[in-house]
């Protein structure tokens, strides 16, 4: 029997997969450092990321597929916070006013015998956010936890003039990746009824 284990706790990576039918069989946060290494690039963060998250968790699931994902927020060079506090939240969002940003998600898969690694990267333009959004934006707590202070599947979906890449890669997980990629390695992505 394959089983699919989803190396992270973030619960839109599980509702993203239950959008396309499929249901980890098991859900194993990987404990590890999450601290930019110094001078790395923000697409390099995102895999490196990804990578350690699936490889910890295959270290003790070694029979399965194993997902591992990290979604970065970039402005240049730049890698924004995780935030835990309003002030950095709004630091990001005052950032990220009336400008193109870069959302990189690294993921990859470790299965028996393989490993494959992507990075989706998807450009995100905000509309120049006026005092009055930014401070309901912060109000709603949404912005908690969330690479670059906001989710783009919440109250944020109102800022964003364009977007060109993957929405759902900019949630947390590309889809049409890694279903290719799991279809690719032998998982069994649709099920016979």
């Amino acid at each position: 029997m394959t089983r699919l284990v989803l190396a992270s706790a973030s619960p839109r990576r599980l509702a993203l997969l239950a959008q396309i039918g499929i249901e980890p069989d098991l859900v194993v946060a990987a404990d590890i450092d999450e601290t930019p290494k110094r001078n790395e690039l923000p697409r390099d963060h995102a895999e490196r990321l990804a990578r350690e998250k699936a490889e910890t968790v295959a270290s003790t699931h070694d029979d399965a597929f194993v997902i591992g994902a990290d979604t970065v927020v970039a402005c240049g060079r730049r890698i924004l916070p995780k935030p835990e506090i309003a002030a950095d939240a709004r630091k990001c969002l005052e950032l990220l006013s009336g400008r193109a940003h870069r959302v990189y998600t690294g993921f990859c898969l470790v299965a028996p015998g393989r490993k494959a690694l992507r990075v989706s990267e998807t450009r995100v333009t905000f509309k120049r956010l006026s005092d009055e959004e930014v401070a309901f934006y912060l109000a709603s707590g949404e912005w908690r936890g969330k690479a670059g202070g906001y989710a783009i599947q919440g109250l944020a979906a109102m800022f964003v003039r364009s977007l060109a890449g993957s929405h759902s890669a900019v949630v947390g997980l590309p889809l049409f990746e890694t279903a290719a990629l799991l279809s690719g390695a032998g998982y069994p992505v649709i099920s016979k009824a």
